[in-house]
């Protein structure tokens, strides 16, 4: 299931600009290999690209390029049609977002939301009004005297989000702005730079390494993986047909079963088989499903069925999340409270939730609904 919270997006703002990467590349000097090459990208006008991958994948590179903070090696980047390129960083109209606050502790909260105005050397009365206004937006207007020590965590992000949308930037970038946040005050901040965004209208680009965080805020999300784009398309897109097995793993933790496949089952080596007419034989795949996708007991006609010794077991709530040993690996199952959960245990996936990939990773479409039922044991 994809996370609650996640709202249609308004009409983009006509003044917001698409951002477009062409052929992008980046190597630092030195460094054994770039860290990105030929990479492409189109950011719509007036929504939330959300760029999400694991730590070292290049997302934060390919921001700091995009606001000018770092220099491209190849290929060029436009706001609508303008190419920003070779435009210096203060001059490109972009403000950004940081994970950590990157505040003027001796200057109270309005002196740190003005700041960027006063540089731009901004009447005094339009500083003010303008200081107020964003203020106003995250919600810190009876703050604006304070300094930072005397703000929470979530107080001085505001802060920081406040300073970047005083000078009504088209496109605005964010680094990770909530991870430094506890996890109750992460979801309700979530919730706040959707809203906020769609006030404002600006074309946003946002990295993270949290998924969760990337489903719930995305329009368009781009999962990558070493520099390069694994996949982009709509959040339910994503998530709901992944590309390749890093995909369907990184985003949303999905079960993987390698097996290959030999007279109308599929054996996975060490232990379980399963039953799966009408598939090439002599190829190797990959049975794919989601935690929260089982229930309780044998599939009906075309479904998959797992029996497995239970090996742990945690509470989550409504749900207990069970770990299953099949053979060598372990499955993540969710099942309601209350479900007896003794030795071994029976659950079952409806032909829709069933994702296959080949022996390269790479996903293969076919109709679930037509293939027979899929028996999987533990012997």
């Amino acid at each position: 299931m994809m996370p609650d919270g996640k709202t249609t997006a308004p009409p983009a703002r006509r003044s917001a600009p698409e951002v477009t990467l062409a052929g992008l590349g980046k190597t630092y000097r030195g460094a054994a290999r770039p860290t990105f090459t030929d990479l492409s990208l189109t950011c719509p006008a007036g929504r939330i690209t959300v760029i999400v991958g694991p730590s070292g994948c290049g997302k934060t590179t390919l921001l700091r390029c995009v606001c000018g903070l770092e220099d491209t090696s190849a290929g060029t980047i436009r706001f609508g049609e303008r190419d920003v390129t070779k435009v210096d960083a203060e001059r490109r109209g972009v403000a950004m977002v940081f994970q950590n606050y990157a505040l003027y502790p001796d200057k109270t909260v309005a002196g740190n939301i003005g700041f960027p105005l006063r540089m731009a050397r901004m009447p005094k009365p339009d500083i003010e009004r303008r200081v107020a206004a964003a203020a106003r937006l995250v919600r810190i207007e009876d703050y604006l005297g304070r300094r930072p020590s005397e703000l929470s965590g979530g107080q001085r992000q505001r802060v920081g989000i406040a300073r970047a949308i005083v000078r009504g930037p088209d496109v605005l970038m964010m680094d990770e702005p909530l991870s430094n946040l506890d996890t109750k005050l992460r979801a309700e901040m979530r919730a706040e730079l959707g809203a906020l965004q769609r006030q404002i209208g600006a074309t946003t680009i946002y990295v993270t390494h949290d998924q969760t965080e990337a489903l719930t805020l995305a329009d368009h999300l781009v999962v990558m993986r070493g520099g390069v784009i694994e996949q982009q398309g709509s959040p339910e897109d994503v998530f709901l047909a992944p590309r390749n097995t890093f995909v369907a793993d990184f985003m949303g933790r999905m079960n993987l079963i390698e097996g290959k496949t030999a007279d109308g089952r599929l054996t996975t080596g060490d232990g379980a088989e399963a039953r799966l007419d009408g598939y090439p034989a002599g190829r190797e795949v990959v049975l794919g499903f989601r935690p929260e996708e089982v229930a309780l007991g044998p599939a009906a006609e075309g479904g998959l069925t797992v029996s497995a010794p239970i090996e742990r077991r945690e509470l989550l709530g409504t749900e207990v999340l069970v770990t299953l040993r099949l053979g060598e690996r372990l499955l993540r199952v969710r099942v309601p409270v209350g479900t007896p959960l003794d030795g071994t245990i029976t659950v079952s996936v409806p032909p829709r939730h069933l994702h296959f990939f080949g022996a390269d990773g790479g996903r293969i479409d076919f109709a679930a609904e037509a293939l027979p039922r899929r028996q999987v044991s533990s012997r």
